[in-house]
């Protein structure tokens, strides 16, 4: 009789951590940290927003996104029935309820030694920065919170801290900084273990500071980026069949093998932690090496930009402005129709291409462990 009972007991016990496992996850907030793959409006709140004709595909103007419309994580705030995020750095009109974007475009995991304007672009709110002001909006809202009325309303509850999603996207900056500064791919790849050695920290203070669920994109293939195969076309010689640079990529498979490692060391050191690594690149390079297959007409120039064979140009972006006779022309003119091509402008992804690699990443196919957004609070546990 008494082994009945612990074959029930036995029974039970399974069955219940497989409905545990099978439940949504209900993420009342997402606290995003990253460069401008996820950036919606951090850069702009803190250097001038990025004007026309940016955002037009879906916001109708400017939102602070170096985009035509919405982003990865705009669409991972939408399938978690959120709000999209506003900017840390965005005082006005934001709503911090649900969460919270630290991600500014620029962003590297090493700070910078230089300014924005002599790095070409790159900002100055590096990870760690990005966590100082995570941790003082944790620590402020709760202050500021507890005195109820409007507080209440905009900022999110101390357990929310604990239930939300963290997202990372960031490293890419890290790896081209190198190439602007004309380090050769093995220098490059050499400080690779020092990236990681910071950013795994950054995960640990989140935990520290209470954070469980943790969805860590890797980086994309920087080599099929417009502004990387017309600035260097010296370093560009090998190119893959799909007419990417294969040596910025080969450092980004690179880098991705070690964040994966990176992420394993994490479980270990975080018991209580649900982290899923997401391998964005494979996504992204299918886009781009089989876009016609997907419904993209344009991999490899820029939609909005101006001349060159890839669209580009860095003196002249999109949206850009020239004289010619003493009235100023807009030059970086967005494309007919933004649906059909990959990139925006020589830089980053259009909407629809955003979109596309959302939907490939949703479902968890390509996640370790292989299980979609809407369960990544479950993980891995010890």
């Amino acid at each position: 009789m008494r082994l009945i009972q612990v074959c029930a007991l036995c029974a039970w016990l399974f069955m219940s951590l497989l409905s545990d496992a099978s439940s949504d996850c209900d993420f009342p907030a997402i606290f995003n940290f990253g460069d401008s793959n996820s950036d919606t409006g951090g850069l702009s709140a803190a250097f001038g927003q990025a004007g026309p004709p940016h955002g037009e595909s879906f916001f109708h103007h400017p939102a602070g996104r170096y985009c035509d419309g919405r982003l990865v994580i705009d669409f991972i705030a939408e399938r978690l029935g959120l709000p999209y995020l506003n900017a840390f750095l965005d005082s006005v009109g934001s709503n911090f309820s649900h969460g919270a974007n630290f991600a500014t475009a620029g962003s590297t995991v090493r700070p910078q030694n230089t300014t924005l304007r002599q790095t070409g672009g790159f900002s100055p709110f590096s990870l760690d920065v990005q966590f100082n002001q995570f941790s003082d909006f944790q620590r402020r809202s709760q202050t500021f919170r507890n005195k109820g009325g409007l507080y209440a309303a905009l900022l999110p509850k101390a357990v929310d801290f604990s239930r939300a999603l963290y997202t990372f996207d960031i490293g890419q900056n890290d790896l081209t900084a190198g190439y602007f500064h004309n380090m050769s791919t093995d220098q490059v790849k050499a400080y690779v273990p020092d990236i990681l050695a910071q950013f795994k920290n950054v995960v640990e203070y989140a935990y520290d500071h209470g954070g469980r669920s943790f969805w860590i994109h890797n980086t994309g293939p920087v080599g099929c980026l417009p502004y990387i195969l017309d600035l260097h076309p010296e370093k560009t010689t090998r190119m893959d069949r799909a007419g990417c640079a294969a040596p910025y990529n080969e450092v980004a498979q690179y880098f991705n093998r070690q964040l994966k490692a990176a992420v394993l060391q994490l479980r270990e050191e975080l018991p209580l932690a649900a982290i899923t690594y997401v391998d964005v690149y494979s996504v992204k390079y299918s886009l781009i090496s089989q876009a016609k297959k997907h419904g993209f007409m344009e991999p490899l120039r820029a939609c909005c930009g101006h001349g060159g064979k890839y669209n580009y140009n860095k003196n002249i972006g999109c949206g850009g402005k020239v004289k010619i006779h003493g009235k100023e022309v807009l030059v970086g003119k967005p494309c007919k129709d933004p649906s059909v091509w990959v990139n925006w402008d020589g830089v980053h992804y259009t909407q629809a291409a955003n979109k596309w690699v959302f939907e490939q990443i949703v479902g968890g196919s390509f996640s370790d462990p292989p299980i979609p957004l809407n369960k990544a609070c479950h993980g891995l546990h010890h």
